[in-house]
């Protein structure tokens, strides 16, 4: 799942009068009011963090002329956002951040939506998701933490996620099926507050996405044993005193068999023009240059592809056929 382009609108020209007089061109398309960037699902998330740190370079660097406000819209698994936008036809002052629930809350609950009814921008990045637990406890490594989960009583050690039916979910089965044995999953909000049940106790694991969990793992709070990828993480900085990103082994290499990234890309509403959707691919190239982004990037272990067009629209498509083969073989398929 590694992937990577953008167009340009150009204005027209006016000839009035006898002399032929050239008018300047029109200006191109950009927001004439402030723009609402939704984000369909719960605060201290990776999608709730990249929006907002959007937000913030947005702002700091002058990259609109108009504000950008982000309004967090979770209900029914983000259903709420994604029927907000999809009902938002020919608003371009509207745009929304989307991860996996893109493709599993409408396969889950029967949703009359689908990543069809938005007009494609661009991806961002892609997610990454890192096996975590507890800093006190004992598993040291993969091996150490599936021999606890079989050697416990079936359903007793507790799977921490963002919602259900998700990609977290999704992961948990995964981990079930490969190890044979049996968690309790519970759902979350949000993957700030999943973190926060992982450091407290309360659940014994999680598949939180790096940004999530970095400030914990920084603080000594929790331990990351493996990631989901088919290779190790780029970044090779240190984050605590002995280990950077790219030391976490991949979980394949440990025995769990698996590979899962995540989209963080944008989409705008039905019925967007070329030249609102060259805007919004132009501005995301800016963020995409500023130092905040580079930073947010580094910290948050991304792969930091970027994509636009018919290239970003295949792979959407692409992966709504991975997450309906995915969440067929767990279950999750609505009825």
């Amino acid at each position: 799942m590694r992937y990577s382009k953008a167009h340009f609108a150009l204005g027209a020209f006016a000839v009035v009068g006898a002399g032929s007089l050239a008018l300047p061109a029109h200006a191109a398309w950009e927001p004439t009011r402030p723009v609402e960037f939704i984000i369909p699902a719960g605060t201290g998330g990776g999608a709730d963090q990249m929006a907002r740190a959007i937000q913030g370079i947005v702002t700091k660097h002058k990259l609109m002329k108009q504000p950008m406000v982000v309004i967090n819209k979770a209900g029914g698994a983000g259903a709420d956002g994604f029927l907000d936008v999809k009902s938002s036809a020919g608003n371009p002052h509207k745009i929304i951040i989307t991860l996996s629930n893109l493709f599993t809350t409408p396969l889950a609950n029967n949703l009359p939506f689908s990543w069809k009814d938005l007009t494609p921008v661009a991806m961002l990045a892609l997610d990454e998701f890192v096996l975590w637990v507890n800093a006190d406890k004992p598993y040291k490594n993969v091996k150490d933490y599936v021999e606890a989960l079989k050697k416990a009583p079936a359903k007793s050690m507790k799977m921490g996620g963002t919602g259900s039916k998700q990609e977290d979910q999704i992961i948990t089965v995964a981990i079930e099926k490969a190890t044979g044995a049996q968690l309790t999953y519970i759902p979350f909000k949000g993957g700030g507050e999943v973190a926060v049940q992982l450091v407290g106790n309360h659940v014994d694991s999680t598949v939180n996405n790096p940004i999530e969990a970095v400030a914990q793992w920084r603080g000594g709070k929790l331990r990351p044993l493996c990631v989901f990828d088919g290779q190790p993480l780029a970044y090779k900085d240190k984050v605590t005193p002995d280990m950077a990103w790219s030391d976490i082994p991949t979980c394949k290499s440990q025995g769990l068999d698996m590979e899962y990234l995540m989209l963080r890309g944008i989409f705008m509403t039905p019925k967007a023009t070329k030249e609102q959707v060259d805007y919004y691919v132009e501005l995301f190239k800016k963020v995409r240059e500023t130092p905040e982004w580079k930073d947010l990037m580094k910290n948050g272990a991304f792969n930091t592809t970027f994509m636009t067009g018919d290239e970003y629209a295949k792979w959407v498509a692409k992966e709504e056929d991975r997450h309906r083969a995915l969440m067929k073989d767990a279950g999750f398929l609505a009825q």
